[in-house]
């Protein structure tokens, strides 16, 4: 990971301070607090407008995050602002096919507060979503083939590639660099 990082929908910090990342933003100041106890230099602020210079950051991570904002091509865009020409966009996400998505729209209209305004978008959906950023898809890794539960999961190692079954998947993204001049 190139430094330094930056967690869009950072929450509670869980994911960050798992992963070693040092900076945080979140629309949600309460839970922010939480995040800050874990180490996490945090800004309140919204992934549609990023309180932060361009290309101010080695690496930007949005885990389980795109599903919940507004405007996730805005999102997009301004993830790929803040992020350095030669950083990596990390996108961690339950796509539509996925069965994984199937059960946590069942529990959003079955009232959950906090899948009732989930969208799930499609592998395709998020392709045309990133290439309209000005980013381009590095590597993609799938897991999580296990059926939707609310038991406990066991260890499944990722598998190179996009699988419409699995429940989680990996993007890795990078700016598309102009080509260079002779």
């Amino acid at each position: 990971m190139k430094r330094p990082s930056l967690e869009i929908g950072v929450g509670t910090g869980r994911f960050a301070e798992a992963l070693g990342i040092e900076y945080g933003v979140d629309i949600s100041g309460r839970v922010l607090e939480f995040a800050k106890r874990r180490g996490i230099t945090v800004v309140e602020g919204s992934g549609e407008k990023l309180p932060f210079p361009n290309e101010s950051f080695g690496s930007v991570f949005l885990i389980v995050t795109l599903c919940f904002v507004e405007n996730p091509e805005k999102v997009l865009e301004e993830a790929s602002r803040v992020l350095m020409r030669d950083g990596r966009l990390i996108l961690g996400l339950i796509l539509k096919e996925s069965p994984w998505a199937r059960f946590y729209m069942k529990k959003g209209e079955a009232g959950n507060v906090f899948y009732k305004n989930a969208t799930f978008y499609s592998f395709n959906e998020l392709k045309v979503m990133i290439r309209k950023s000005g980013l381009t898809i590095i590597e993609v890794c799938s897991t999580i083939f296990q059926k939707p539960t609310e038991k406990p999961l066991s260890f499944e190692a990722p598998r190179r590639g996009y699988y419409g079954k699995a429940g989680f998947v990996a993007v890795k993204a990078g700016k598309k660099l102009p080509p260079a001049s002779i």
